[in-house]
């Protein structure tokens, strides 16, 4: 299996320096994010996707839209690559990280998932992909569920080395899913 890991366009909180993990809250792409998707939506244009599988906040189901304008496939939303529960929804991304400095990788604040909570969350996902029948996907989710990925499939990532990972809006990697 083929699989292309996307992060989200940029979003109005992205800009504000927000958490959000409410799919509930108005969060959605600014013009620079829907100019970001597009590009991406051109340069994946040829790609054979089978599906697109997202995380259910809306960000992401908006670049996936975009992406998905070239395929025409199902886009099917997963909670297992929702975003982190970071217990901060709302609140500056700063804060956030201020009440996890102590230990970033265990710490759960307000009733917020751990990094490793986090993690395990998303290696589930990434487990139950053996089972699919799908031989090219595009899954669209978030930075935190990206350095998951950029984890398992290029290895070589202690968990307390998560975070010094970054990717871009939109930014996208390729893996090959031996299964």
């Amino acid at each position: 299996m083929i699989i292309y890991c996307m992060r989200h366009a940029r979003t109005n909180y992205n800009d504000l320096g927000l958490c959000n993990d409410d799919p509930g809250c108005d969060v959605h792409l600014t013009g620079a994010g829907i100019a970001q998707a597009q590009s991406a939506a051109r340069a994946l244009r040829d790609v054979p996707f089978d599906r697109v599988l997202v995380s259910p906040l809306p960000r992401a189901l908006q670049t996936a839209e975009i992406v998905n304008r070239y395929h025409a496939v199902p886009i099917v939303a997963h909670v297992g690559i929702a975003d982190i529960r970071s217990g901060f929804d709302g609140r500056p991304v700063t804060e956030y990280f201020a009440a996890i400095a102590r230990d970033p990788v265990h710490m759960r604040v307000n009733g917020g998932e751990s990094l490793l909570d986090h993690k395990q969350r998303v290696l589930s996902f990434i487990d139950g992909l053996r089972t699919q029948p799908d031989r090219v996907l595009l899954i669209v989710a978030h930075e935190e569920t990206m350095r998951v990925f950029a984890a398992y499939f290029e290895g070589g990532v202690d968990d307390c080395r998560l975070r010094d990972m970054h990717f871009g809006n939109c930014e996208y990697r390729r893996y090959t899913y031996a299964i």
